[in-house]
Formats: structure tokens, C-alpha cells, sequence
């Protein structure tokens, strides 16, 4: 659904830096303090089309990377995909950026990424908002838990890149599809992402991530997040929203949860509702 009051994305011109020793693609609109928006799976920098431009909008410099490996971002020799690094990769970004700091907006995968960023470097995370995913270390296993997540075993599991991409990546339908399952999903809500994953080696390093899942929490989630925070939680997502309230002692500032209509994808599902939500929520934590 369009409103007014959301612009319209304009046909986005790919950069690239390097940071952490990788060439990463991005895509930036806008001038003003840093937002560093990281996707997740199975995604691209396609799910902030309609964030970029509002937020630009308000006066800030928004950049979206391809996450580590995802083409045209470059995939790395080694298999080093583990919450840790990922949260190396946001803070070089933002130095590689020019920029001393940034407000960080995680998606999924880019959770993981932002939480580590602001546990390991709080002095260069202005503020975290997360999507979708609570801090993990306020999860614990319990029988549904375990099946609401299953994909975090099967898409670890030998011959995944080759089940994945049958016909044409249907698994990452169902996926969307499973994770917001109220939502119409567009017809081709997932083609930029299947694109993606047709280049060599760019799947195989996006199941990278959930193959450097381990059993012990990473190091750089050992301590309290000290930067204001805020965490989305959908209505319809397979992680309910009391999770999220769970989450609150793994905090030492200040910690919101807002809990919208929608599943995994509600920023995609209700643009609207979740930009305006958004809004309120910086002005609020950079007060």
C-alpha cells in the first residue's frame, strides 16, 4: 500500500567500497547523519525500497549493502560468516563511510550483525533498531521454537545449494511465505534476490551464515547491548512478540518493543505503519 507521504524509490546506482578486507556494494540516498541498513535472508538491499527514500527524506544519509557475499558483494575466500564478523563488517562500513558513527537498522541476518556491532563498539552505534529476530541469547529451545525455526538446520545440511535454487528458488517463496503468512506476497517480491543467488558462490556463502550457527553464544554478545535500542516484532512472524519482551535484561539503556501487524517481512507487508513507527522511534532514541 502507497501513501503520500512515502516517495517512491528512484532506480538505485550501485557503489563499492572496501571494508573488512571485502569490496561490498551498496546503495545510499540521502545526506545527514549515517543509517546503516543491513538486509537479511533471503533478501537484498530491494527490502529498504521504501524505507531509503523516506528516511532520506527526514534528513538522513542512508546506506544499504548487499550483506557479506551477496553478489555483487564480494564473497570471501574463507567460509567466515559468524555473528562476530558480520559485526566487523557493519563497523568498518561505517568507518570505510567516513563516518564516526551510525544509527544501525537490522533486518534478520542484519540483527546478528547489529547486535555484535553495538555489544563490541557501543562509542560507534548511535542507536540500534532490529527486525524480526529478538537478541539470541533470550531464546531458549522449546518444541515449537525448534519447528517455527527449522530452517536453521535444513539450510545447513549438505546439498542445501542444490536443493535451493529447484524450480526457480521455490524454497525462497516458501519461505516468505511461511515467515509472513498473512501477506500477499507480490509476484515478484523475491526475483531480485533469486538474481542474487544465481551468481557463483553468492547461495552457497548466504548458507554460509547459518552453517557458522554454533552452540555457544559469540563473544561479542557476552555483553549488555549500551546503546538506545528499539526491536519490531510482527504479530504474524514465527517468533512471537513476547520473546522480544524476554529479551529486555540483555539491554542496559534503553530498550523498546514494538510489536506491529505483520510477520518476518512487516516492513514490506505494511510499509506505512512501519515507517511511521520508525520515525517516532529515532526521534525518540536520538533525543
Amino acid at each position: 500500500m502507497s501513501t503520500p507521504d512515502l516517495p517512491m524509490p528512484a532506480d538505485p546506482q550501485v557503489q563499492h567500497l572496501v571494508a573488512n578486507g571485502l569490496r561490498f556494494a551498496y546503495i545510499e540516498e540521502g545526506e545527514g547523519p549515517l543509517v546503516l541498513a543491513l538486509h537479511g535472508f533471503p533478501d537484498t538491499p530491494q527490502t529498504w525500497d521504501a524505507v531509503r527514500p523516506a528516511l532520506a527524506a527526514d534528513g538522513y544519509r542512508v546506506v544499504t549493502p548487499f550483506m557479506r557475499g551477496y553478489h555483487p558483494t564480494e564473497v570471501p575466500e574463507r567460509e567466515d560468516y559468524d555473528a562476530d564478523t558480520l559485526g566487523r563488517d557493519a563497523l568498518a562500513l561505517i568507518e570505510a563511510l567516513g563516518e564516526p558513527h551510525a544509527i544501525v537498522l537490522g533486518h534478520d541476518w542484519g540483527v546478528i550483525a547489529g547486535l555484535s556491532a553495538a555489544s563490541r563498539a557501543p562509542q560507534r552505534v548511535r542507536a540500534l533498531v532490529t527486525m524480526a529476530v529478538p537478541h539470541p541469547a533470550s531464546l531458549r529451545p522449546t518444541p515449537a521454537l525448534l519447528w517455527a525455526t527449522r530452517h536453521t538446520i535444513t539450510l545447513r545440511l549438505p546439498g542445501a545449494t542444490r536443493r535451493v535454487p529447484r524450480d526457480d528458488f521455490a524454497l525462497v517463496d516458501t519461505l516468505v511465505q511461511r515467515w509472513s503468512p498473512n501477506w500477499r506476497v507480490p509476484p515478484e517480491e523475491t526475483r531480485a534476490v533469486k538474481d542474487v543467488f544465481s551468481h557463483p558462490g553468492s547461495l552457497d556463502a548466504a548458507l554460509g551464515y547459518y552453517r557458522a550457527l554454533g552452540l555457544w553464544m559469540p563473544a561479542g554478545y557476552r555483553h549488555r547491548v549500551r546503546v538506545p535500542s528499539a526491536a519490531f516484532a510482527g504479530t504474524d512472524d514465527i517468533i512471537p512478540p513476547a520473546l522480544y519482551e524476554r529479551a529486555r535484561g540483555r539491554y542496559a539503556e534503553h530498550y523498546e518493543v514494538v510489536t506491529m501487524p505483520g510477520g518476518h517481512f512487516m516492513h514490506r507487508e505494511h510499509p506505512e505503519i512501519f515507517i511511521r513507527e520508525l520515525r517516532r522511534v529515532l526521534k525518540e532514541l536520538l533525543a
